[in-house]
């Protein structure tokens, strides 16, 4: 009998463009103004230590890195000593370069692919890291017939219903659900216990470059 394996890579490499800029108080028209969130930079940094800093040498490396997906996606952006881990003040430095961006949403579109073939009728989840707070939402969304998929916020987040909605700028777990025969038929790897993760952010390269790819690899 072949066993089957199941590996992913969460690649730069299909699309992204910012939308809903942070705007000035005052008298306007249109929809609501979406704010940035409230995130305290200084305790996401401490707060990230805590959990995954488990031989608390004061950095996230290394393993420590493996249990936190968004982490390590974001390590090249988040690493600014090139020591190969994540410091408190790294974490910080990182948050404080997201409101810098003064954006309240931005679009967020990533074409997910399994063995090179666009994974249609999936279902996305961006979970941000806890460490974040709570004024980071998630969002979700399901893949089109290529594979496409723009995750949002619930319209209930929204300040104004007529919003088109979007994604916080921010550190997320990915998780990728598709049912078949009323199951399941992705790996929890992918969801449940998913080794997935992103990072929202105009400097994102996949995300710079309009070209986010999830491509999900099965191997036999």
């Amino acid at each position: 009998m072949r066993r089957r394996t199941w590996s992913a890579r969460l690649a730069s490499g299909t699309l992204a463009l910012a939308v809903i800029a942070t705007g000035t108080p005052g008298c306007r028209r249109g929809p609501a103004t979406v704010r940035q969130p409230a995130i305290d930079a200084a305790g996401a940094g401490r707060e990230a230590l805590v959990l995954y800093d488990t031989d608390n040498n004061g950095m996230i490396s290394g393993k420590e890195l493996d249990a936190s997906p968004p982490l390590k996606a974001a390590l090249s952006r988040l690493d600014t000593n090139g020591d190969g881990g994540v410091s408190a003040a790294e974490v910080t430095e990182r948050v404080k370069a997201w409101k810098a961006m003064r954006t309240g949403l931005a679009s967020w579109r990533a074409r997910v692919t399994l063995d090179g073939q666009p994974l249609t009728g999936a279902h996305v989840v961006l979970e941000p890291e806890s460490f974040l707070g709570t004024s980071i939402k998630p969002a979700s969304g399901d893949t089109n017939p290529f594979g496409d998929v723009s995750p949002s916020v619930a319209r209930e987040e929204l300040p104004d219903p007529s919003l088109p909605g979007g994604v916080h700028f921010g550190l997320y777990r990915v998780r990728i659900t598709k049912a078949a025969g009323g199951k399941e038929s992705l790996p929890s790897r992918f969801n449940a216990e998913s080794t997935l993760g992103c990072e929202v952010a105009y400097d994102e390269p996949g995300m710079k470059n309009n070209d986010v790819r999830i491509e999900l690899e099965s191997g036999r």
